[in-house]
């Protein structure tokens, strides 16, 4: 998967209604968090399966999920129908190896939540589960909920940026990521892709049109501004 980039995934999609609309804006993948030991699911297993259907030949339907059991991983994602499963929780190496073994079709993000401290400890991470996982996603941990995840806060991106530099898989960023504030992120982490949940929700907690059409026209704007600063200066740019 050395060749994924450039990707914008919105999360925490509510229904068909929402998943037209984040379509319509240009949304690459469209994230389903089922089985979460914090945030309240957004959507059933029916619903969502419903909607991994039809999204089919639109946007890629990721599947995130704090499970860590191959076999119920397998069973869910193939439930769902979904091609890219979101593994949010630890998850021994063991286990990834077992999950390949189960559903070879599946294409594993595995997540790198980023507290106070723990650079080092994510790098070693990136080391020990790369042979298991098609790429990696950073996040944001709240001290003050337990989430790792759907958060709205930012981390040092500084962090995210190590990783990506250092990871021999493709590292998506997010963690309180906004129309304002992810062209600059995207130019200073260089990832292969981003990620909104929160950063695009109006008051209500449903995607508000004008918030996702400025994301992904800043996302993708910070996408080609660091290509071309690549271009003009490869040593630089090389990953």
């Amino acid at each position: 998967m050395s060749g994924l980039r450039d990707i914008i995934q919105v999360a925490g999609v509510i229904d068909r209604a929402e998943a037209e609309l984040l379509v319509s804006c240009g949304a690459d993948w469209l994230g389903l968090p089922l089985r979460l030991p914090v945030h309240r699911e957004d959507l059933d297993d029916a619903a969502a399966a419903a909607l991994v259907a039809w999204l089919r030949g639109r946007a890629e339907a990721v599947l995130i999920t704090y499970l860590a059991d191959a076999a119920e991983i397998a069973a869910l994602a193939n439930r769902l129908g979904v091609s890219w499963v979101q593994l949010h929780g630890a998850i021994e190496s063991s286990e990834l190896e077992r999950l390949r073994a189960v559903a070879p079709h599946l294409r594993i993000l595995k997540s790198l939540v980023v507290r106070d401290g723990d650079a080092e400890e994510l790098l070693e991470q990136v080391r020990v589960l790369a042979s298991g996982v098609d790429a990696f996603i950073t996040d944001t941990f709240d001290p003050e909920t337990g989430a790792s995840g759907a958060t709205g806060k930012t981390h040092d991106w500084r962090v995210s940026a190590s990783l990506v530099a250092r990871s021999p898989r493709p590292v998506i960023l997010a963690g309180g990521l906004t129309p304002k504030n992810v062209r600059d992120a995207i130019v200073k982490v260089r990832p292969a892709g981003v990620d909104v949940h929160t950063g695009v929700e109006g008051p209500d907690g449903r995607k508000r049109r004008d918030l996702v059409e400025r994301f992904v026209s800043e996302a993708r704007a910070g996408f080609a501004s660091f290509r071309q600063t690549a271009r003009l200066s490869p040593a630089r740019g090389a990953r």
